[in-house]
């Protein structure tokens, strides 16, 4: 733990959490926590979680009873690890491990998942290696996190992920053939008149084939200001 000495903290509502410049978060992350919405009876676990940023903000928004963030990378893990006991979080257990391989020790309710967003091989890589894994298919897949959380849903258990819209096709083969069945869509734009950057997709373990696509979220109003929508999922969580 001594390596997040010195570490700048960010306020969120309640919640400091540690960040560093490779272990950050963006809108993406609010969005998404947003769109799962747990309910205080749900146990949830987010894979892929990083510095813990969409675990916390569906704690500190919906208080679900417990909460697992499972993440390979060390150095995230431990910034999580010392926001939790900074904070003094209880039923909030940050995991170390490769998700592949990962098994709950109960089921999951929700599970909610921010995975890297390119094909390993697409784009330019960066330098440093945890750019790299949070950005490129290199130690997961989509496929990966599906089937994982097919493992770890109870039977009617929702998994809510995000993707480039490009991804949207992978995102509802892949849970489809792990036996997820995507049943909410909501796309993410800048304003009304820009392309969607951002898919939600919602999936239900067992569940049957129906598919509700969502009125689209916009992030600005025509002049330009944060939409309310945006303000009360993002703005408001931070000081």
């Amino acid at each position: 733990m001594n390596g997040i000495a010195g570490l700048k903290c960010e306020r969120l509502g309640s919640t400091e959490l540690y960040v560093s410049a490779a272990h950050r978060f963006g809108t993406d992350a609010f969005l998404l926590a947003d769109f799962a919405a747990p309910r205080h009876k749900d146990a949830v676990c987010d894979l892929c979680s990083g510095c813990g940023i969409v675990a916390l903000i569906m704690r500190e928004r919906f208080s679900p009873k417990y909460i697992e963030a499972v993440e390979i990378d060390k150095e995230a893990h431990e910034l999580l690890v010392g926001t939790v006991q900074k904070n003094g979080l209880e039923n909030f257990r940050p995991v170390c491990a490769d998700l592949r391989g990962y098994k709950s020790e109960g089921l999951f309710d929700v599970i909610t998942c921010n995975p890297p967003y390119k094909r390993d091989g697409a784009g330019i890589k960066s330098a440093r290696t945890a750019d790299v894994n949070a950005r490129h298919e290199v130690l997961c897949t989509l496929a990966d996190v599906c089937k994982t959380a097919a493992a770890c849903l109870n039977y009617g258990g929702r998994l809510c992920i995000c993707n480039r819209p490009e991804r949207l096709a992978d995102m509802m083969t892949d849970m489809r053939s792990a036996g997820i069945e995507p049943k909410r869509l909501r796309l993410v734009s800048k304003d009304q008149g820009s392309p969607p950057w951002l898919a939600l997709v919602e999936g239900r373990k067992g569940g049957k084939p129906f598919l509700t696509a969502e009125r689209g979220f916009f992030m600005y109003d025509a002049d330009g200001s944060p939409s309310e929508e945006l303000r009360s999922v993002y703005i408001s969580e931070l000081d």
